[in-house]
C-alpha cells in the first residue's frame, strides 16, 4: 500500500472492486467501480449533449470549448450508455481512465495506515466490503435507476463507489444543513481550510511556524479519521431497491417503468450487464 495511493495493472482487476484514477496532475481522483468484461459504472453529472463518459469537472469545461464535438470511443461503440436525468453511467475502462493510471481503493486499513495516507480518498477503515457479485448488482441496479442529483460534497463519484462496495449511507441531510458525505475526498477538501481556521486561537500556544502546522496538520487528521464512513456512527446500511425512498430521491420514471416491463411473472428481476461490442477491424 503506498503513502499516496495503491496503483494496480488491469490484470489484476475483478468484478466489484472500487478503482480510481487521478485527474487535473493529481488534483482530485474520479472513482468507480469495475463490473467486468473492460467495463466500469461510474457516476458524474447528468447527461448532456456531448459529454458522456466524463466526469462532471471535465465535462463542462469540455462543453464550453467544444460542445457536440467529442470523438467515439475507438474501443467500445456502446461506450457510455447513460439514462437521461441520471449520472450514472457505463464506460469502458479506457475511457475511465482516459489516459491515467489506475489505483484500488483499500477497505479496512488500520487507524494508523488511515492517517498516514496523505490524501483522502484512497482508503477507509470500513472493514470486510460486501461480496462482489452484490457491489455489481448495486452499481448495474442504479445505472437504470439513478443515484440522485451529483454534487460535490455530498453525492459524489466517491460517495456513488462506496454505496456499491458497502451498502452504508448517510441519512438525508436536516433542514437547510447541507453535510458532508461518505467522500474522504471532500471531507479532505473541507478539512484543509477548516483545519487551519479553527488552529488560528492556538497560534499563540504554538512555538512559531512549525508549531502552527503542527497543530493545523493535527486538526485536519483528525477531521479526515472522524468523517471516515469506518468511524462515524451515523451511516446505515440500505438495500440498493430502498435507496431511493430511504433518501428521498425520485427515480428517472422511464427507468422503473422499464424495469416493471422486464420483471418476470416470479417477481425477481434480473439485472443483466449491458454488452459493449467491439469495433470491427476495418
Amino acid at each position: 500500500m503506498g503513502l499516496l495511493s495503491r496503483r494496480v495493472e488491469r490484470s489484476e482487476l475483478k468484478p466489484g472492486d472500487h478503482i480510481y484514477t487521478w485527474r487535473a496532475a493529481y488534483a482530485y481522483s474520479h472513482h468507480g467501480i469495475y463490473v467486468g468484461g473492460s467495463k466500469v459504472v461510474h457516476f458524474t453529472r447528468k447527461k448532456e449533449a456531448g459529454n458522456a463518459g466524463l466526469d462532471s469537472a471535465v465535462a463542462v469545461s469540455t462543453l464550453l470549448i467544444s460542445p457536440g464535438s467529442l470523438p467515439e470511443c475507438p474501443t467500445f461503440p456502446d461506450c457510455g450508455f447513460q439514462l437521461p436525468d441520471s449520472g450514472v453511467i457505463l464506460t469502458c475502462l479506457d475511457c475511465f481512465l482516459r489516459d491515467g493510471s489506475l489505483h484500488s481503493f483499500d477497505y479496512g486499513v488500520t487507524p494508523a495506515a488511515f492517517l498516514a495516507r496523505l490524501r483522502g480518498g484512497t482508503c477507509t477503515t470500513a472493514a470486510a466490503p460486501d461480496p462482489p457479485d452484490a457491489v455489481v448488482r448495486r452499481a448495474m441496479y442504479l445505472l437504470q435507476n439513478g443515484f440522485g442529483s451529483y454534487d460535490v460534497f455530498e453525492n459524489n463519484c466517491e460517495d456513488f463507489a462506496l454505496y456499491c462496495k458497502t451498502g452504508l449511507i448517510l441519512p438525508p441531510p436536516a433542514g437547510d444543513d447541507p453535510g458532508i458525505g461518505r467522500s474522504g475526498q471532500a471531507a479532505a477538501a473541507v478539512g484543509v481550510p477548516l483545519a487551519a481556521l479553527l488552529s488560528t486561537p492556538f497560534k499563540l500556544l504554538s512555538a512559531g511556524p512549525l508549531g502552527m502546522a503542527a497543530v493545523t496538520a493535527g486538526m485536519y487528521c483528525a477531521g479526515r479519521y472522524i468523517t471516515d464512513i469506518g468511524v462515524r456512527k451515523d451511516v446505515v446500511k440500505v438495500e440498493v431497491e430502498d435507496l431511493s425512498a430511504h433518501l428521498g430521491w425520485r427515480c428517472h420514471e422511464s427507468a422503473k417503468a422499464k424495469t416493471k416491463e422486464e420483471q418476470p411473472a416470479g417477481g425477481t428481476v434480473t439485472i443483466r450487464l449491458l454488452p459493449l461490442k467491439r469495433k470491427r477491424e476495418s
